[in-house]
């Protein structure tokens, strides 16, 4: 689930993990069930490594993936190489994203999140519109926490059409 290896923690196959979902998955689900084209309908997401690949994943790939749920991702991986990454970043097309994390994870794993967002802005993300950043009062790295935002984040990224039912 990273997009680099780290000698003492391994990693480094996400491009491998992309092209699974890309050729392999999508192709797939396309092919079986009734979904909407394009990367306006197609997302990606996940928490903790699960975020940080869907981060990486998603801003590489925005053309395929157009929407992005970041629960807490592990930005710190790598010193901080998904920062690194957004910044030389150049997207056709912005990615919605859902990016949060919780306040029981650590000061220095919130410092890190919000960071990142703040390069998202800079690179002309905006707040409510593009992207949505939330500090969780309380919740910890497990997926108790993460469970509970499920709703949220599906509301967000996937906001329902006017007059829907």
């Amino acid at each position: 689930y990273t997009p680099t290896h780290v000698r003492k923690l391994g990693g480094g196959r996400a491009d491998r993990y992309a092209k699974f979902l890309i050729e392999e998955v999508k192709p797939f689900v396309e092919r079986e069930y009734r979904v909407l084209p394009g990367s306006l309908h197609a997302g990606i997401g996940g928490s903790s490594l699960g975020g940080l690949v869907s981060l990486y994943l998603g801003l590489k790939h925005s053309a395929i993936f157009g929407k992005i749920a970041a629960l807490s991702p592990s930005v710190w991986w790598n010193q901080l190489f998904i920062h690194r990454f957004v910044k030389a970043l150049r997207v056709e097309r912005r990615p919605r994203i859902w990016l949060d994390i919780g306040t029981r994870e650590g000061a220095r794993m919130v410092e890190d999140v919000e960071r990142f967002r703040d390069l998202l802005l800079q690179g002309g993300w905006r707040l409510e519109q593009g992207l949505h950043y939330e500090r969780v009062e309380g919740a910890e790295h497990n997926e108790i926490a993460w469970a509970q935002r499920v709703r949220p984040f599906l509301e967000f990224l996937y906001p329902a059409s006017p007059g829907a039912v």
